[in-house]
């Protein structure tokens, strides 16, 4: 009797649209060593605390395996990475891993390091970052705030002080001059909602002063900031793009209670849409910066704890299909600017990437116009109140050594970025 062969199903191939945007992000202050701004202040002060906290803020497998975390040196960024004197020899990496793309901050506090005097050899450091990415035909999406500035707007009150609107405005004018003729992407200011809860709501970042006034302060403060080096930018260089990067997180009801969805709409609003609407006519891109959801249950927003990253967040990248969805509605291109986990040991990685970009391209099939895919991170880096210890670059760094070693999940990036298609 003949064997009936069984016909093997060719699989999917997803394929994603030419001209797609690949790549990976860096902050300064998390990459470049030497920064001298209001994180180092505060780094200084509170290393021994941050050490002495780790006993009690996480949990025992947390602790074995990452014992780094009770040395307040841990808590020091110091040189980070070395990036400022290596940034070419990790673009070359990214060049290897194909990326095309590569989102980095610029450090106000190099730029501006006394008020109202600019430092045009730091600004022409930039300009050589800006043209080695071009050299490897890798388009630089440039972020202008990524948290830190110069201690002197600090000692005034930084961004709850009305005055940071002005000297942003100032700095903005000054850079862009200057490097503008070389970048498409501007990226004004990154995750404004995060840096505002995590200094004023919660109050463990600095400033470390719990004010609800201040908060809502800070928040409008950025808000204007960006409308106006929005007009400034699109007034010197009309055809750049200007956008944010914003972080959003993805809401989801279990049980559809009233209670439940009052909680889910009230953070939708507050933490997701309030920025975004305020500032639509002012953006040409939304960059989203994206890693996990919140369950909505009994009126909270509980954490999961299912199968989780080093840092203890839940493992689902298909959130990132819900947080592209919920963007569609202003009608903007929107670049995934960030988006990845804390994973030394490269166990989850390859999975997290096929699994968030399968989510990507299942937006994209539905009609949201995403354009570029930028994993967090290019290299492990500094942490910023956690420290060196948790690992998300796609390339492991010996902070002792400085030495660079891609992942596995480098080459698994890398050939999806070769295909252009999982």
């Amino acid at each position: 009797m003949a064997k009936i062969q069984q016909k093997k199903e060719k699989p999917m191939i997803k394929k994603f649209p030419k001209g797609f945007l690949w790549g990976a992000a860096t902050s300064a202050h998390q990459v470049e060593g030497g920064c001298l701004n209001n994180w180092t202040e505060w780094e200084k002060k509170n290393a021994l605390r941050l050490a002495k906290e780790a006993e009690e803020k996480w949990q025992k497998w947390q602790k074995e395996k990452f014992s780094e975390m009770f040395n307040p040196a841990n808590y020091i960024s110091g040189r980070a990475c070395d990036h400022y004197h290596r940034f070419a020899e990790d673009f070359d990496l990214a060049k290897t891993g194909g990326h095309n793309a590569h989102r980095f901050s610029i450090e106000w506090s190099r730029i501006e390091p006394e008020e109202g005097k600019f430092n045009e050899k730091e600004v022409e450091h930039y300009r050589q970052v800006v043209l080695a990415l071009r050299q490897r035909k890798i388009e630089p999406f440039v972020t202008l705030w990524h948290w830190t500035h110069p201690i002197w707007l600090e000692k005034i009150g930084g961004i709850k002080n009305q005055k940071f609107i002005f000297y942003f405005s100032r700095y903005t004018r000054f850079l862009v001059e200057r490097l503008g003729a070389k970048i498409n992407f501007w990226i004004t200011l990154n995750e404004p909602n995060v840096v505002a809860a995590q200094s004023f709501l919660r109050g463990v970042w600095p400033p470390q002063k719990k004010n609800l006034r201040d908060y809502f302060l800070a928040i409008n403060h950025l808000l204007t900031a960006h409308q106006k080096t929005f007009l400034i930018i699109k007034n010197l260089f009309p055809r750049a793009q200007v956008g944010i990067a914003k972080h959003q997180i993805s809401f989801q009801v279990l049980q559809s209670t009233m209670i439940n969805k009052l909680a889910k709409k009230l953070g939708d609003y507050f933490w997701n849409k309030r920025f975004l609407k305020k500032i639509n006519y002012q953006q040409d891109f939304i960059g989203l910066n994206h890693y996990r959801r919140r369950i909505v249950e009994k009126g909270l927003y509980r954490k999961t704890e299912e199968r989780l990253t080093d840092l203890g967040w839940e493992f689902y990248p298909e959130s990132l299909f819900q947080a592209l969805v919920e963007l569609k509605a202003y009608e903007k291109p929107i670049y995934v600017t960030e988006n990845g986990l804390a994973d030394a040991d490269d166990f989850q990685r390859k999975e997290f990437l096929f699994r968030a970009l399968s989510a990507l391209y299942s937006a994209k099939k539905i009609g949201v116009d995403v354009r570029g895919y930028f994993h967090w991170s290019l290299l492990d880096n500094f942490e910023w109140d956690k420290g060196f210890w948790p690992r998300f670059g796609l390339i492991k760094v010996d902070f002792k050594t400085l030495k660079r070693t891609p992942r596995s999940s480098f080459y698994f990036y890398r050939d999806i970025i070769k295909r252009n298609a999982l």
